[in-house]
């Protein structure tokens, strides 16, 4: 079972990946908030307080024994903790007592002092203390973090050296001003991305329609170009280079298309004509013999005679239209093989010998020798055949034709059919290619032409992939030319 494909339009393509873009920046800043900026905060605060707790030790460090030095300790405590506010610096002992800052070494209870450790988080580190006690694990500096908002840095600081009453330095570092500033800017985050999901919906919608205007601008008109009104206009004022350049194409399609259509109506008539023609006269010359001259030799064979060369006419152009056909859509293909041209075209010429000897026709002959080239021999006998039997029926009273094939510049051979008849219109020069051309001549001439022949000519070069034209002025003739490579 073929699964149906599901189209969706333009506008809501664009809409749609619009929005998954705008979503994806919304979510890259929330991984970067809440993550990335996150962590690259907690390691600033861990090197902020490792750079506090080195310089407090330091300083410390170097007023031991404590007992004579506990002023000068009280002011170094205060002045650290004036300089750093996220900081709060203090001395324990390890059964977690606090002794600095004091003012005085007093005996107060714990409760009794107003600049003590938050005591949730003086807690958690005393149970680190009695722990590290416990495994006879010896701490000299370490940063202990308790939750995402507070870090304790703890050094070790002997007081005597004869005495095992080592005190603590404790300094609490509090994030919470960063935690509130990462609150507002999760709330003003949120409110941004509504605003954002909002105007990207607004600007794809509006962006999406004025991208797709042109392009159902244009669909409507191909729709009634398809239904054959060919005065359609694709071109218009367009925002980008594309469609422009689209609307030139269509352009150029709609009038080539309305060439072919006119040349394909202009076609059928004229066959559908020269068709009925010889059928008529078939029709009444039989019917002629049957009812007149079946009893008369003489006329009976002047009857019969005309049914042969209409039939003959029916069959050239069956025939030329086959050709067409077969051409055109690709079934016959070329045999290219290398020969002798100039051979060729006077092999091709002595078929109308008989045109010289019983119609007084001169057909002069300006050929090279030896000029060898590339192609389908059958086709390029079609090509040959076709020009010169042109030539024949439009050529001028003096029933004179010239047909050359000279070496030109480049490499290439130059295959020329020259007649004297009345010229062609230069409006003309451009369509006789493709259009049924026989109307113009009133001449009666020996080669009776299905109108097809020109048509024949072009499609096989066309296939050969070689230059052709022709050169033509009214009174004078013309001449058609084809640029064989030279091989």
């Amino acid at each position: 079972m073929i699964k149906a494909k599901q189209f969706h339009s333009i506008n809501f393509i664009l809409w749609l990946n619009f929005l998954i873009f705008a979503a994806f920046i919304l979510l890259l800043t929330w991984v970067f908030q809440v993550t990335l900026l996150r962590v690259f905060f907690s390691q600033q605060a861990e090197r902020d307080l490792d750079a506090v707790g080195e310089q407090t030790y330091n300083l410390l460090i170097k007023k031991v024994p404590i007992k004579d030095h506990e002023e000068e300790i009280d002011f170094y405590v205060d002045r650290m903790q004036s300089e750093n506010p996220a900081a709060t610096v203090f001395l324990v002992t390890p059964q977690c007592e606090v002794l600095f800052p004091s003012g005085s070494l007093s005996d107060a209870g714990y409760e009794e002092r107003s600049d003590l450790p938050e005591q949730e988080d003086f807690d958690k580190v005393c149970k680190y203390l009695e722990k590290a006690q416990a495994d006879n694990s010896e701490i000299k500096k370490v940063i202990v973090r308790l939750d995402n908002q507070n870090y304790v840095y703890l050094a070790k600081i002997s007081n005597e050296p004869q005495s095992n009453e080592d005190l603590y330095l404790y300094i609490n570092y509090s994030t919470e001003l960063t935690e509130m500033a990462f609150g507002s800017m999760r709330l003003q985050l949120i409110l941004i991305s509504i605003v954002v999901i909002f105007l990207a919906l607004v600007i794809s919608a509006l962006l999406s329609m004025k991208l797709t205007k042109p392009i159902v601008r244009i669909t409507k008109a191909a729709k009634r170009m398809a239904t054959g009104d060919f005065s359609v206009n694709f071109k218009g004022e367009y925002s980008y280079a594309e469609m422009d350049a689209l609307a030139e194409t269509l352009d150029y399609v709609k009038e080539e298309i309305g060439k072919s259509d006119e040349l394909q109506k202009e076609v059928l008539a004229n066959v559908t004509h020269d068709l009925k023609t010889p059928l008529t006269m078939i029709k009444a010359y039989a019917s002629m013999i049957q009812e007149i001259s079946g009893d008369n030799p003489e006329k009976r064979a002047k009857h019969t005679q005309v049914i042969i060369d209409e039939s003959d006419r029916l069959t050239a152009l069956v025939n030329d239209i086959l050709n067409l056909s077969k051409i055109r859509s690709g079934m016959d293909t070329l045999k290219i093989v290398n020969f002798n041209l100039s051979e060729f075209v006077h092999t091709v010429l002595e078929r109308f010998d008989y045109l010289t000897e019983t119609k007084g026709y001169t057909i002069e002959r300006d050929i090279e020798d030896d000029l060898y080239t590339e192609a389908d021999m059958e086709k390029i006998e079609q090509v040959v055949y076709n020009l010169v039997g042109n030539a024949v029926n439009y050529t001028g009273d003096d029933k004179k034709i010239v047909v050359g094939l000279k070496r030109v510049e480049g490499g290439m051979l130059r295959f020329t059919v020259t007649d004297t008849g009345k010229g062609i219109p230069p409006e003309e020069i451009k369509t006789i290619w493709d259009r049924y051309y026989r109307s113009a001549e009133t001449h009666k001439r020996p080669i009776k032409g299905t109108g097809l022949g020109l048509s024949i000519v072009k499609t096989i070069l066309l296939k050969h992939s070689f230059d052709f034209g022709v050169e033509s002025e009214v009174g004078k003739g013309s001449t058609f030319y084809v640029i064989f490579p030279e091989k």
